[in-house]
């Protein structure tokens, strides 16, 4: 586009208020930009879900009695993270046994499982992880004392970025 040399002013330079009008023009796109996406964020901000925290829960605790003169058992919780963000159970710890272990069993396709470590385990914000024999669980070692049926075991949930969780895992029979 070229200036008429009528809209010039004498020192070859364009009027004042075209000048304000076309740097107007040109701010307008970035300011939208940012009007826009802050809009947005005060929107998310104020619905709650911006800077939730995880909050983790967890309850139903239980370690399978050990069968015989065997140690290795396995023990089971419910985690439940009612916070607006993820959280990973990243340890589990406990005093009454010997050794814990994450774990997660995987079918090897020929008849036998395979239980192998599992690194952290993703707890979603709004969710619930929910260990069972058939996939994730706490491989433990009981200590030199024998466990009866209905016993509590302290265990300790260790997470990223929530604080432990203290928690009494029962003993249950097998099947139970």
């Amino acid at each position: 586009m070229t200036d008429a040399p009528s809209e010039r002013t004498p020192g070859g330079r364009l009027p004042i208020d075209r000048r304000v009008r076309e740097g107007l023009r040109a701010a307008i796109v970035p300011v939208a930009a940012c009007t826009l996406a802050l809009t947005g964020l005060t929107a998310w901000t104020s619905a709650g879900a911006a800077g939730s925290p995880p909050q983790i829960a967890a309850g139903n605790g239980r370690v399978i009695l050990p069968d015989g003169s065997g140690r290795d058992t396995a023990a089971f919780f419910d985690i439940t993270n009612i916070g607006g963000a993820d959280d990973q159970l990243t340890e589990v710890t406990s005093s009454g046994v010997e050794k814990t272990l994450l774990s997660r069993r995987e079918s090897s396709g020929l008849g036998a499982d395979l239980v192998r470590a599992a690194g952290p385990v993703r707890v979603p914000a709004g969710g619930t992880v929910t260990m069972s024999p058939f996939d994730l669980s706490v491989t433990t070692r009981t200590k030199e004392t024998r466990w009866q049926a209905g016993d509590m075991v302290p265990f300790v949930l260790h997470f990223r970025y929530s604080a432990p969780v203290e928690l009494m895992a029962v003993v249950v029979r097998p099947g139970s």
